[in-house]
């Protein structure tokens, strides 16, 4: 995993969801909704903690994981700077696959935001959320984000060039086969793996959680160029506030959930 922690130990992860405002507005819509209202939860590949940091703003116990030892370091800076470190409970520098550290069942919900993007084979996959099944407790809440094929398919087709080796007809052949994508460019992306949006169910019912709802992250905006949203904007504050909250309501209608770069299952532990 040291192409990962290399990739993300440059790369300003704060920033990008700052860029992409609408997708933590989308996902924090949902955690509120199916978050319990207290107790101890997990962010499991927190990144720099933007999602902790919402959590202990709102009283939760918090513990942080990520593979990537500097956005842990970055965790912890932030929940020092906000004088929100009381509510944190551990920083943790874990491979998503073995959360050996952490307890069985310790978690009331738990969040993994990331790790799946980067666990190419499949039974790193499976381990991963095996781990989460491990540490959440019974009936607890968990959120899980993952990438689809068909978003990556369009966005190949549309920008071939862009990533390649999806810039021939049998790379795209190829990736439509097994979901796995690696950058020919270096210092793109890390390899990654792509989900079916059909197969994300069974995925997590076959590791013990009920999938209660699929998310995407940023719902109808996935579509959207900046100049889009920036003629919404223009209208004043309140229409923009409102044409953002029938994108975030959007965001779970299945004929929009391949158009996200990213979708969320909130399961249920069973």
């Amino acid at each position: 995993m040291k192409e990962v922690v290399d990739y993300y130990s440059g790369f300003d992860e704060w920033g990008r969801l700052e860029r992409e405002p609408l997708e933590f507005q989308t996902y924090w819509h949902y955690l509120r909704r199916f978050l319990p209202p207290s107790g101890h939860i997990l962010d499991n590949g927190a990144g720099p903690g933007r999602y902790a940091l919402k959590l202990a703003e709102r009283g939760y116990e918090v513990t942080v994981n990520d593979l990537t030892p500097r956005l842990v370091q970055q965790a912890r800076g932030k929940a020092k700077e906000t004088g929100l470190l009381g509510q944190f409970r551990g920083f943790h520098s874990f491979n998503a696959t073995h959360l050996s550290g952490l307890e069985d069942q310790k978690f009331d919900a738990s969040l993994m935001l990331g790790p799946l993007y980067h666990l190419q084979r499949e039974e790193e996959r499976n381990q991963a959320a095996s781990e989460l099944y491990r540490v959440t407790k019974s009936g607890g809440y968990v959120f899980v984000a993952m990438m689809t094929r068909t978003r990556h398919l369009m966005t190949s087709l549309l920008y071939p060039q862009h990533w390649q080796p999806n810039d021939s007809i049998n790379g795209i052949k190829k990736f439509l086969e097994t979901g796995v994508f690696n950058h020919r460019d270096q210092g793109r992306f890390t390899g990654a793996y792509y989900f079916k949006l059909e197969e994300i169910e069974s995925f997590m019912q076959t590791h013990g959680f009920q999938c209660v709802k699929l998310v995407g992250s940023s719902g109808t905006a996935g579509l959207f160029q900046k100049e889009h949203l920036e003629y919404w904007r223009k209208q004043g504050d309140e229409d923009y506030a409102e044409a953002v909250k029938l994108m975030v309501e959007m965001a779970g209608d299945l004929g929009v959930l391949g158009l996200s770069p990213h979708v969320m299952c909130i399961g249920r532990r069973i």
